[in-house]
Parts: C-alpha cells; sequence; structure tokens
C-alpha cells in the first residue's frame, strides 16, 4: 500500500474491506439469503460490485434473472445473516494501524455502503468504533458509490474540504466515489 508523501487535513475510511476482512462473510450470508429465491450472485460479480448498498444488490439482481424479491426484506434478511457471522471477522491490520496511529492527531471517519447496523457492529467487534469521529453509512446519503455522496457527507462532517482528505478504499466503485468527490485514495489490495 503506497501513501502519498503530503499530509492530509482529514482521513476516510471505508469499511469492509478496507478496515475489516467482511466481503467473504457478506458474500456467504447473500448465498444464504440468496438460494430460497433461486437466485445466484457469482463470486466475480459479486467483488465487482463491492460498496454498492444492499437494496441496489437486491434491485440488481431481480432485473437481471427476472426475480420478484422484495429489496427491503431481502435487505433485513441478509444483513441477519451477516450479523450472525460477524464472530469471524477479522480487521485488516496494515489499515487499521493508519487508522490507529491517526487516531487523536486528524480528524477520522469511515464512510461505507453499508448500512448503519452492520457497519457499527463490524466496528464495534473489531474495537475500532471509538477511532473515528463520525462514521457515514448508506443512510445517510442519497446517492452511493461510485456517486461522491458518501465521502462528501464525511468530509462536510468532519469540517474540511473534501481536497484535504485521504481516502482508503478497496474497491474500483470505491476509488471512483473519492475521486468524484476530489480526494486522493489509497487502494487497499485485501483480497491478496
Amino acid at each position: 500500500m503506497q501513501l502519498p508523501e503530503r499530509d492530509f487535513d482529514a482521513y476516510i475510511f471505508d469499511c469492509d474491506g478496507t478496515l475489516a476482512d467482511t466481503m467473504g462473510l457478506h458474500y456467504d450470508a447473500w448465498k444464504m439469503a440468496l438460494e430460497p429465491h433461486g437466485a445466484d450472485l457469482p463470486e466475480d460479480l459479486y467483488y465487482s460490485w463491492g460498496g454498492r448498498p444492499t437494496r441496489e444488490i437486491v434491485e440488481a439482481l431481480n432485473e437481471m434473472q427476472g426475480l420478484f424479491m422484495d429489496p427491503d426484506a431481502m435487505v433485513h434478511h441478509k444483513e441477519g445473516l451477516y450479523h450472525q457471522l460477524l464472530p469471524g471477522v477479522q480487521p485488516i491490520d496494515a489499515v487499521v494501524a493508519i487508522a490507529r496511529s491517526l487516531h487523536g492527531k486528524k480528524p477520522l471517519a469511515v464512510a461505507s455502503g453499508g448500512g448503519r447496523k452492520s457497519v457499527h457492529a463490524t466496528l464495534e467487534g473489531l474495537g475500532l468504533k471509538h477511532l473515528f469521529d463520525t462514521i457515514v453509512t448508506s443512510e445517510d446519503y442519497k446517492n452511493g458509490k461510485p456517486s461522491p455522496d458518501p465521502y462528501l457527507e464525511a468530509a462536510r462532517r468532519l469540517g474540511v474540504d473534501p481536497s484535504g482528505c485521504l481516502v482508503f478504499e478497496d474497491t474500483e466503485i470505491g476509488r471512483q466515489s473519492a475521486e468524484a468527490a476530489g480526494m486522493a485514495c489509497v487502494v487497499v489490495d485485501s483480497r491478496k
């Protein structure tokens, strides 16, 4: 992970796949939730959609596969399954070390495509929630990644100009979101 040389006013972290190694757990929850509906979410497609809100994934699968899954019910069911798997979550040590080193020195935020309950439970489970001045989740903005909304909301809450923020992301749509917000971005490869 190559960090820019300059100092930043604030640091913003994605959660799933960046701070927490949760992508596999989320995928397992998706498989369990979708199976009774005959829906298929290939692993490569799942990872390419990393950062998309759960509701948008359900809507896209409905459209692609001619299904009629209730998005709100599926969000609730899939997130409940994820919470059952949460005891298996692990931190992404290199990124967590950066957050810990900056805590108390610079404003820190999380900006996630995940729901509030899920993101807070993940951060609490890893003992990281206290590190962040604000946590932005899918309930806090209108348009999900790759729109800049999640990162712009985090910068607004931190009271910093977007150009002074460095983002840590693990997905291409997350990188696009950060750059659309006018922020520098470090891409974390958590799939090694």
